[in-house]
């Protein structure tokens, strides 16, 4: 059968998906808190904030408020400090001067408890900036709910495209049978930018108050005479502003779906012609999309993901999450093309095509854990404060998502996909393509969500909700594409190459 038809099934599935999705994150924001008064609710009724004066809550607050500034003190401050404060603290840290994390937030509540009113005052103005902060979190999630699904759907899109690219480039025999499955999936591409675009809009134009997604875009922070006034964000304002950074966005993803677009349209013209001039002309597009793709993949992650956290940067991070998107979009092109085989279609996709596929998402799986591991292991070893501050945010705060994620994404791919014989069983390869995604999320939701929502997150309506609406969307996108053209590119110069290829 060489022409797809989206089953109704599939369709009504994927529109439930998108209704459930909608309602969903519609009441994320709707039942977000609105001012400090519902923040000290929930507190309470999270059981945070029900037995504690100002001063407590403060204190069970501390060390989590101020993440970056706890970190930024050295181990010679930390000492000096506590020498310093002897008079007032001996009693309480007479144990514990040789472990400088804990003498911090010791240090303050002594104080605070120490000194009579004045500080009473102080610590009731803490509690009140304590709770805006929450608020922001609060207000925030759903935001970040929705912003972490829509970069992950759209990221893995663009995975797609440059995996297609790269087979085109490669000139490869294996892959032209899966080219069609490929293009369907990048038919997202469009519809996944300009959603992701209209958002980023929203985040710069303070269109609403609840969105603080990104702290640099805050008004007055790089201005001296203002209170939340940042010297460091200050400093990277002749980069990180407003203007240039749309201006970068729109140009990526103009780019990206002007080669999706052409190279498409070649490829289907390709069927039709008398040489292989289309061909040709796909291949020198893919190799300059390629430059492209790997000058733009860069900054978009500094830009989308690693300016949340504009105090900290990684010089590894653009291949990190280059490397947490190309599994992903390889898992996504291996279930399409299970699924597709499961009703009857692609009838020349052999074991071998399917093993192959696999053994890109083992390869994939084993280098993204590699520059996970290179990225943690340097930050820890190195100690310096204003980079460490990122790994103990997230193994303090995100423990089980944060190592979680290294067992979804390395060990369990490392031990189901080194088997030969089960890259050629299909559920197997569902099931750990399953996993393989779900992990690729958390890994996303760990680089964003600390940044957004701090010590705030769980996984609630928002999150699932926001998941579901983004998958919905995805089936409904790509399964109409595939019925667009035939699933077999027939003209392709090594199609029959591909058709009878076997090991």
């Amino acid at each position: 059968i060489d022409m797809y038809t989206f089953s109704s099934k599939l369709k009504t599935f994927s529109l439930i998906l998108m209704a459930v999705g909608l309602l969903g994150i519609g009441y994320g924001f709707y039942s977000a808190p609105k001012d400090i008064q519902a923040v000290e609710k929930f507190l309470a009724s999270e059981g945070h904030g029900s037995n504690h004066g100002p001063a407590q809550a403060v204190e069970a607050h501390a060390p989590v408020i101020e993440a970056p500034a706890a970190t930024e003190v050295s181990h010679d401050t930390a000492k000096v400090e506590t020498s310093n404060e002897v008079a007032h603290t001996e009693t309480v840290v007479n144990d514990s001067i040789a472990a400088p994390a804990v003498v911090e937030p010791v240090h303050a509540t002594t104080v605070t408890h120490a000194v009579g009113g004045e500080h009473k005052v102080n610590a009731e103005a803490e509690h009140t900036e304590h709770l805006e902060h929450v608020l922001h979190q609060l207000q925030n999630k759903p935001w970040a709910a929705l912003y972490v699904a829509c970069i992950f759907f759209l990221l893995v899109t663009l995975g797609v495209l440059a995996f297609y690219a790269i087979q085109q480039v490669a000139q490869s025999g294996w892959s032209p049978v899966l080219f069609r499955v490929m293009q369907g999936i990048t038919a997202y591409l469009p519809v996944g930018s300009v959603i992701f675009f209209i958002i980023l809009v929203i985040c710069g134009l303070h269109i609403f108050d609840s969105n603080h997604l990104f702290v640099w875009l805050s008004e007055g922070i790089t201005d001296p005479t203002k209170p939340n006034f940042d010297k460091l964000i200050a400093n990277k304002s002749g980069y990180l502003n407003f203007p240039f950074w749309i201006i970068r966005a729109a140009i990526f993803l103009i780019g990206w779906n002007l080669y999706r677009y052409f190279s498409r349209k070649n490829c289907l013209a390709q069927d039709e012609a008398t040489d292989d001039s289309f061909y040709k002309k796909n291949f020198k597009m893919s190799a300059g999309f390629l430059v492209f793709f790997i000058v733009t993949e860069s900054i978009m992650s500094w830009d989308w993901i690693m300016s949340i956290d504009p105090h900290w940067f990684s010089t590894l991070f653009g291949w990190y999450v280059f490397a947490s998107f190309i599994v992903s979009a390889v898992t996504t092109i291996c279930l399409v093309t299970l699924y597709l085989k499961s009703k009857g279609y692609l009838e020349h996709v052999n074991t071998s095509h399917i093993h192959d596929l696999a053994k890109f998402m083992f390869g994939f799986s084993v280098f993204w854990t590699y520059l996970w591991f290179s990225q943690f292991m340097l930050i820890w070893y190195a100690d310096i404060p204003e980079e460490i501050t990122y790994f103990v945010t997230r193994i303090q705060l995100y423990n089980l998502p944060f190592f979680g994620a290294v067992v979804m994404n390395f060990v369990f791919p490392l031990l189901i996909l080194i088997n030969t014989d089960f890259k050629r069983i299909s559920w197997v390869l569902v099931m750990a393509g399953t996993v393989i995604l779900l992990g690729h999320y958390i890994d996303f939701f760990n680089m964003i969500m600390p940044g957004t929502v701090g010590d705030q997150w769980f996984i609630g309506v928002s999150e699932i909700a926001s998941v579901l609406f983004f998958l919905g969307l995805f089936i409904y996108v790509v399964f109409t594409a595939l019925t667009k053209a035939p699933l077999l590119p027939k003209r392709n110069p090594f199609i029959e190459e591909s058709k009878h290829f076997h090991y």
